[in-house]
């Protein structure tokens, strides 16, 4: 089997859910660790920092740290970046992505005259705060979401997501934004460039076919499937670009590898 030189490696479904840390996820990063494999955490979850994304981890006794978490936000931020040397952000999201922007001195404005609108989850949305990112993409201000997830997991059942705040914007102003996270492949193409390694010598490890492993086949990208999470194995039956890999669990990728 290929021996890959770095690992790109997804949360939910794959290291744990919810908060309980799934069997298996500690040993596979402590088998990396012992290996030197440099590795990533990449989660499409746009209202956490990287610093408490790296807590949660540990908590869980899974090595961990703000350096090795790239979320969606930290990715928009660094597009954003790259494509506009000038930005005036108006913002609808919450503390992950304003962090996001703080640190990387990325203005945030509350004016319509915003020359990028970047949506993520907000819980706390308004229509004001819609309203107000409407005009400014109606005045030319490009539409940025952090991901197109439609409905996210709650104790009480799924609720909606990202992508359903973003699809108010773009049904109302005509325009179709720019997503970040996961099926898309600008996240995976960031984390790519902080592991600093070439795609042919990178895997992508995820729960989910429709985020996760469409991702990873976009960005050409070899792909390992667990099965511990969103997607089952008889999901896979009718889909015609089958992950690199697939196995029940992260120890059963372990037991191949040694």
């Amino acid at each position: 089997m290929k021996q890959y030189k770095g690992y790109l490696i997804d949360l939910d479904g794959t290291m744990y859910r919810g908060h309980q840390p799934i069997d298996g996820a500690s040993t596979f990063i402590e088998w990396l660790s012992q290996r030197k494999i440099p590795y990533l955490f990449v989660t499409n979850n746009s209202s956490v920092t990287k610093e408490s994304v790296a807590d949660k981890l540990q908590d869980m006794n899974i090595r961990a740290s703000a350096d090795r978490v790239i979320t969606s936000s930290d990715a928009a931020v660094h597009y954003i970046k790259r494509i506009e040397s000038n930005p005036k952000v108006y913002m609808i999201g919450e503390e992950g992505l304003r962090v996001a922007l703080n640190v990387n001195d990325v203005p945030i404005t509350n004016q319509k005259d915003a020359n990028i609108v970047l949506i993520g989850l907000d819980r706390h949305i308004t229509y004001e705060k819609l309203a107000t990112a409407a005009l400014a993409v109606q005045n030319g201000a490009l539409l940025i979401s952090t991901n197109q997830d439609a409905a996210i997991p709650s104790e009480h059942g799924f609720v909606p997501g990202n992508g359903s705040l973003t699809s108010v914007l773009s049904v109302s102003t005509g325009i179709d934004p720019i997503f970040i996270g996961k099926p898309e492949t600008i996240m995976l193409e960031n984390a790519l460039e902080q592991l600093n390694a070439a795609k042919e010598d990178v895997i992508f490890v995820g729960d989910n076919y429709n985020t996760d492993i469409t991702a990873g086949i976009r960005a050409k990208i070899d792909t390992l499937m667990v099965f511990t999470g969103v997607t089952r194995p008889e999901d896979l039956s009718n889909v015609n670009r089958q992950p690199t890999y697939r196995v029940n669990n992260l120890r059963e990728w372990i037991k191949l590898r040694d």
